[in-house]
């Protein structure tokens, strides 16, 4: 096997397991409340944000972006010394 093209591929990889796990992280990083209707007051939905899950999600952006860029500059490497 090629290690030339097994790294890229792995950082691919990567990235798409780090994206797919920061939608999730997203999902646990909001929190819907919905408020009932109280005399004068209308009902409502609330939104908290949990910011570890957030920063979590920020971190796992920030490495899927690092692993494509590392994917494409070995790629590119690879193509200019053939």
């Amino acid at each position: 096997m090629n290690r030339s093209l097994v790294l890229p591929a792995a950082d691919i990889v990567l990235a798409v397991l780090a994206i797919a796990l920061a939608a999730l992280c997203w999902n646990l990083g909001l929190r819907n409340t919905d408020v009932p209707a109280t005399g004068d007051v209308p009902a409502y939905t609330a939104t908290r944000y949990v910011g570890p899950w957030l920063f979590l999600v920020m971190l796992l952006v920030a490495g899927a972006g690092s692993a494509v860029i590392d994917a494409v500059a070995r790629l590119v490497r690879r193509s200019r010394r053939v």
